[in-house]
């Protein structure tokens, strides 16, 4: 028999990922947040909902048996990874994250890095823009303080409530998005500014590369520092990881 794992998920990496642990002994389960209302079928048994923090957590891999915790949560889920990496030090049980590297700069990309959302917010400035937001729906209303610009917002779900601004509008998509396509919403849309998030990964980088075609300026939210865990950033190297981290004769927390 294999070992029961546990992955924290919600990204296209995690999907990846359980399904290649579908086809091994390892007793699976994914667990989402279960922000998103109408979430694609999973390749192994699903759990949704959060824990109750770092300790419920640490509760839920005593109670279950699992022997090893998988972050494979969205880049920017800094509260869920803080807690993993809280949980797995509380248990002794091994953990370490799946997150996709970053996106890096390159020659004509036309970004403005900032940390926070707010400080995106600032950063489209005072004169009116047609901004792209591609940052989901969850930080979506803090533009709300920046009313003098037109906005289309991008996400998944809707955005509940609408916001309170003069001149928005909402597309209803999931990636992922190739270039051809992004580089058509940026055109029919006349958008003269984006809004993202440095995700990393190919899913939604056709905007960025869409943008450095049109000479299109990006603010660019960059990610927090890591909560801790041991990372990786593809798929293939999860798996060498998980056997390097349950090999026989490993003693747990190793």
């Amino acid at each position: 028999m294999g070992h029961h794992i546990l992955i924290l998920g919600g990204t296209t990496e995690a999907r990846a990922l359980a399904a290649a642990l579908a086809k091994t002994t390892h007793r699976v389960v994914l667990s989402l947040a279960g922000r998103t209302r109408a979430p694609m079928a999973q390749p192994v048994p699903t759990r949704i909902g959060g824990f109750g923090g770092a300790a419920g957590l640490a509760r839920a891999l005593r109670a279950e048996g699992f022997d090893l915790l998988i972050d494979a949560t969205h880049p920017f889920a800094t509260r869920i990874s803080d807690n993993a990496a809280k949980a797995a030090l509380e248990t002794g049980i091994p953990a370490f994250a799946l997150r996709r590297p970053p996106w890096e700069r390159q020659p004509g990309d036309l970004w403005t890095c900032v940390g926070t959302m707010r400080e995106a917010v600032a950063a489209l400035g005072d004169t009116p823009r047609r901004v792209l937001l591609a940052i989901g729906r969850q930080e979506a209303a803090l533009f709300e303080e920046a009313p003098h610009h037109a906005y289309l917002v991008r996400s998944v779900d809707p955005v509940i409530p609408p916001l309170t601004l003069p001149d928005v509008r909402y597309i209803l998509a999931t990636g992922p998005f190739d270039e051809a396509e992004e580089h058509a919403l940026l055109v029919t849309h006349r958008i003269d500014r984006i809004v993202a998030k440095n995700s990393g990964g190919d899913a939604t980088y056709g905007k960025i590369a869409a943008a450095r075609a049109l000479k299109i300026p990006v603010i660019l939210v960059e990610r927090s520092s890591e909560a801790g865990l041991p990372t990786v950033g593809t798929v293939p190297e999860a798996l060498a990881r998980i056997d390097h981290v349950l090999a026989p004769g490993r003693k747990r927390g190793v």
